[in-house]
């Protein structure tokens, strides 16, 4: 045992630097390299820990210059610190050097930074995070340093006041549940068990959600995978809804601003949503579930459109007046989607959308299917949702009830006192009964 050591150990050190070497040393002494153990007949001798040089840090390419907004820069150099190196740029209209990111004075890279405040956010002290950080990426963090981090972008970790309350019902490793679903690829379903209990109980308007907490407990058990293989995504639907009664409001709000932070340390665009997704979920005190599975069947849009007099889009069930009867043979319509963010806040479930470029793209059919998908799951009416996409710049809102159902005008109706019944009114009859009502409102004030 101690001959095959001893060679492991010689092979090692020979193609090492003399730095390394007394690197591996010490690293022996601190006793961080597990001796040998005998499995069976066979030794298993572990591997000498590695030790990590300065890399490139898992950054994304800048965009426009941050002091004019111009896109005329190129490359100059890069800019080694103790734990990665940052690409730099100057910009040719400006002359000013800059990076792409805005965390300034940093010596661990951004995309620690973000693993530690995830395993904090999550429930684990200070130490441990340490721990596993210096497990997961050989650096070494200290207990002071973490805790700098959390109040130095205390902006975006809100979770940070319900964390010690969330401690009290669940443990770090079951604070949030994921799954993995293969539905033609990979999405991994996370939800928060002890954030969508308290976000619950703690605002009065958010009590009548419950349903919502139903579905998302029975995702894992309960999903039926095989529709996703053979249904139609919702993204992939042409149809429009009508949206002359749609109000699309622009803004800015913290999931902008969480979304600027987070993309700077993402290196790939094929990242981007799961990076967005791990911080929010973990960090973010209204995010309360990611990649959440739907569906709804053709019997559901026929409720919708006959019972509910909503008005769908669906060309395949446009010709038929009456729910499709049980044939095996036919192909029945099916529609499915992942919504990338569930949030639960003002009394209402907002369904929320990453898209890059958000201002050139309006993804209205997509989330307004998801609404409509989930309703039928949950029991809520459309009226508890609101649909959102957003980016790192702008955040587009608007109601999915307002693209589904028109408003009726025209006739109202006015209760009789003598018959007891209601009395349907016209427009032209409506005109002289306002404006009794008016007068006797300002009667009222002047006496008052």
């Amino acid at each position: 045992m101690f001959k095959t050591l001893y060679k492991i150990l010689s092979a090692f050190i020979a193609i090492r630097r003399k730095k390394e070497v007394g690197n591996t040393v010490r690293e022996i002494n601190k006793k961080e390299i597990v001796s040998a153990e005998n499995v069976g007949d066979k030794p298993v001798v572990a591997v000498p820990v590695e030790i990590r040089k300065p890399e490139r840090a898992e950054e994304r390419i800048a965009e426009t210059c941050p002091y004019c907004a111009s896109k005329n820069f190129v490359k100059r150099g890069t800019r080694k610190k103790k734990f990665e190196s940052v690409q730099l740029y100057i910009c040719r209209e400006c002359g000013k050097t800059f990076t792409a990111q805005f965390v300034k004075g940093k010596r661990h890279p951004v995309s620690t930074i973000l693993e530690a405040l995830n395993y904090h956010s999550i429930g684990y002290s200070f130490e441990n995070t340490c721990k596993i950080i210096k497990h997961k990426f050989g650096f070494d963090v200290t207990p002071p340093t973490l805790s700098e981090w959390t109040n130095e972008f205390s902006e975006f970790c809100s979770y940070e006041r319900m964390r010690s309350y969330a401690l009290k019902r669940y443990s770090p490793k079951d604070t949030i549940e994921v799954v993995t679903m293969a539905h033609r690829q990979i999405y991994l379903y996370r939800y928060h068990r002890a954030k969508i209990e308290l976000a619950l109980e703690e605002e009065y308007r958010n009590r009548r959600l419950f349903p919502l907490k139903e579905y998302l407990d029975s995702v894992s058990a309960e999903t039926p995978h095989q529709y996703f293989e053979d249904g139609i995504r919702a993204s992939e639907i042409k149809e429009r809804f009508n949206t002359e009664q749609l109000y699309i409001r622009a803004k800015q709000n913290r999931a902008t601003r969480t979304a600027e932070f987070v993309l700077q340390a993402v290196k790939d665009n094929f990242s981007r949503h799961s990076a967005l997704q791990r911080f929010m979920i973990a960090n973010d005190s209204v995010t309360v579930a990611t990649e959440v599975p739907v569906y709804i069947t053709e019997d559901d849009i026929a409720h919708m459109r006959n019972l509910l007099g909503f008005d769908i889009p669906v060309p395949l069930f446009e010709s038929k007046k009456q729910p499709a009867t049980c044939d095996k043979n036919k192909k029945r319509l099916l529609i499915t989607g992942h919504i990338d963010f569930l949030q639960v806040r003002n009394g209402r479930v907002h369904i929320m959308d990453y898209k890059p470029h958000a201002d050139k793209e309006k993804p209205i059919e997509q989330l307004t299917w998801y609404a409509l998908a989930l309703s039928r799951l949950t029991g809520l009416r459309m009226y508890e949702f609101m649909c959102a996409w957003f980016d790192e710049y702008n955040y587009y809102e608007f109601f999915p009830l307002h693209a589904v159902y028109r408003k009726k005008t025209g006739k109202r109706k006015r209760w009789n006192k003598e018959l007891k019944v209601g009395v349907t009114l016209t427009p032209d009859e409506m005109r002289p009964h306002r404006k009794a009502v008016s007068r006797a409102t300002k009667a009222r004030s002047d006496i008052t």
